[in-house]
């Protein structure tokens, strides 16, 4: 894949991000009322403010979700070309997981997994 391939992807993905915003503005028809603007909760007037605070351990929770997420997009090429590189391959993964298993037991020591 050569660089302008790569650009004639990026100039695509504008064009096609660009094209279906103008196509749904031309479209449809906008109204604007205030009732529109506020966020919807069953039907239920909602009171006070919109902008609620929540509990850190939710993010916590959500960010260790996405390592281990992630771990597994490093996982999948591994596994294609684990046969041809031998024990070298084997070698790596192990010690990538176990660095990924200490974060793990950093996290679980310090109460991040713990549910409210």
């Amino acid at each position: 894949m050569g660089p302008l391939t790569l650009l004639a992807l990026i100039f695509a993905a504008i064009i096609f991000s660009a094209g279906g915003i103008l196509v749904s503005k031309i479209l449809t028809k906008g109204s604007k009322n205030k009732q529109k603007g506020e966020p919807y909760e069953c039907g239920i007037p909602t009171t006070g403010t919109n902008w609620p605070q929540y509990h850190v351990g939710y993010y916590l929770f959500a960010l260790i979700f996405l390592v281990f997420d992630v771990e597994l997009i490093f996982l999948f090429p591994w596994a294609v070309v684990v046969k041809e590189i031998g024990w070298f391959a084997f070698v790596e993964i192990v010690i990538f997981l176990f660095i990924l298993f200490m974060g793990f037991l950093y996290a679980h020591k310090k109460g991040a997994l713990k549910w409210m």
